[in-house]
């Protein structure tokens, strides 16, 4: 399995709130290193390498995961919780789980 990272890079130069992160969180869990690339969308280089990903899997937003399978399958993760849960196996609450989909979602509320 190899796993790709896709993070954006403001104009600034500095990573999005969000990868800063995700980045960061990764590294205190010490799952950095089950990460095999990452690959910048940078806000400065609209021909970078991760604004390409994004437009092939139709992405919007990042950070986000690529999950390439052995037999050549591929699966896109979007939400962080999510993909820690289904691909690195760790514990997430259903609060982080919720507050992830709603902030992707804002027009989604609460029945």
């Amino acid at each position: 399995m190899k796993i790709t990272l896709v993070q954006k890079v403001k104009h600034n130069g500095q990573p999005c709130a969000k990868s800063a992160r995700v980045l960061s969180e990764l590294e205190t869990l010490e799952l950095r290193s089950r990460i095999d690339q990452i690959v910048t969308a940078d806000e400065r280089n609209p021909d970078s390498e991760g604004y390409a990903l994004a437009a092939q899997y139709n992405v919007d937003a990042a950070p986000f995961f690529i999950v390439e399978n052995p037999d050549g399958s591929s699966r896109l993760y979007t939400a962080y919780q999510r993909f820690l849960k289904e691909v690195l196996h760790q514990e997430t609450s259903e609060d982080a789980e919720i507050s992830e989909i709603m902030a992707q979602s804002p027009d989604l509320d609460f029945i």
